[in-house]
C-alpha cells in the first residue's frame, strides 16, 4: 500500500549523491515515458537530470535501482532549476521502497564517511613527511 514519506519537521532529511550514475524512468498516466538520471535523492524527493524540463506539477511513476534494490514511487515534478535539472518530491512510495531508499542513502553516506576518513589519514601521513 502506498504511503507518504514521513520526516521530522525540525530536521532536514539526509541527501545522497550516488557514486555511480543512476538511471531513472518516469512513466505518465497518458503512457508517456521519459528517461533521465538521478542527481541527488532523499526520502522526500530529489533532483533529476533530464533531456528537457517537464511541466511543473506533472505527476509520474518514478523507477530507479539502488544498492538496496529497486525503488518505485509516485513523484511530482517541481519548478525546473535549469534546462536539464528538475527537482521532484515523492507523493508516495510503494511497499518497502521507502526502507530500500533509506538503506541506499545510509550505505552511500557511510561510504562517503569512510572515504573522507581515508583521505584524512593519507593527509596526516603526508604531513609527517613534510620538511619543516
Amino acid at each position: 500500500m502506498p504511503y507518504l514519506p514521513q520526516f521530522r519537521a525540525h530536521s532536514r532529511p539526509e541527501r545522497a549523491k550516488f557514486a555511480e550514475s543512476t538511471p531513472v524512468v518516469l512513466r505518465f498516466n497518458d503512457g508517456g515515458r521519459v528517461s533521465g538520471r538521478l542527481q541527488v535523492v532523499s526520502v522526500t524527493g530529489g533532483l533529476l537530470v533530464l533531456p528537457r524540463p517537464l511541466t511543473q506539477g506533472a505527476v509520474a511513476k518514478l523507477m530507479f535501482l539502488t544498492q538496496a534494490g529497486s525503488v518505485l514511487a509516485v513523484a511530482e515534478m517541481l519548478c525546473p532549476i535549469c534546462w536539464e535539472l528538475q527537482p521532484f518530491r515523492f507523493l508516495s512510495l510503494f511497499g518497502d521502497d521507502q526502507s530500500k531508499l533509506q538503506k541506499a542513502i545510509q550505505l552511500r553516506l557511510e561510504q562517503v564517511r569512510r572515504e573522507q576518513k581515508q583521505l584524512q589519514r593519507e593527509h596526516g601521513e603526508l604531513e609527517n613527511f613534510r620538511a619543516w
